[in-house]
């Protein structure tokens, strides 16, 4: 089981803010109260109807399957989730880490770099070393925690990954999405979680629609 401590010190991004003197603790998120309270926090955050609801029986699911549901608790309430899926491709076994959300008022104090490093502790124990997810490349702050504070790297593009969405933040645009590969055994990932900003590396450039 993954259980971790975070205070109100650490930083996430550009910005430090020292929210709260009370420790974080992260830890599975476990019984139908804590899954529906992470099923809440996840439609304050993105602001779904019910058909984009990822509904309570899916993290259910994904923590009997070989997923992953992860909370972050100042003492009983929950602030923060993760939930990733398993996922095989070309043969390899992988987490891909579809949601992480924190509440309004602890967003700058380091618990969703948390919740991923605990994440990718649990993956160490099982033996996997890579967890992919999808970002928003307009979002520069989610770009800068992937890349630069996790170590992550992106070579895959996806126009309108999700469709049409009903949540507020899209801003009717379509879903457009980087792949970040966490490779959480490599050199890279070592060096960015020690603090060392890797050096950016241009492979390709990607414009959409192509002209």
């Amino acid at each position: 089981m993954v259980r971790s401590k975070v205070t109100g010190e650490e930083r996430s991004g550009e910005e430090a803010v020292s929210a709260s003197s009370q420790a974080i603790t992260i830890r599975a998120a476990k019984g139908f109260e804590e899954l529906e309270a992470c099923v809440q926090l996840q439609v304050a955050t993105w602001g779904y109807d019910a058909a984009d609801i990822v509904p309570r029986r899916m993290f259910s699911l994904a923590a009997r399957i070989g997923g992953q549901v992860l909370g972050a608790f100042d003492e009983d309430r929950l602030v923060g989730f993760l939930l990733a899926l398993p996922g095989v491709r070309n043969g390899h076994a992988y987490l891909h880490s579809h949601m992480l959300a924190v509440v309004p008022e602890l967003r700058n104090a380091g618990i969703g770099r948390s919740l991923k490093l605990a994440q990718r502790e649990d993956a160490l124990a099982r033996g996997i070393d890579l967890i992919e997810w999808t970002f928003d490349p307009l979002v520069v702050k989610n770009a800068y925690l992937n890349l630069n504070r996790l170590g992550a790297i992106a070579r895959r593009y996806a126009h309108d990954f999700y469709g049409p969405t009903s949540s507020p933040l899209g801003g009717g645009l379509p879903t457009d999405r980087l792949y970040a590969e966490w490779w959480i055994r490599s050199e890279r990932v070592e060096r960015a979680l020690r603090g060392e900003v890797p050096e950016p590396q241009v492979q390709a450039t990607v414009i959409f629609p192509p002209p």
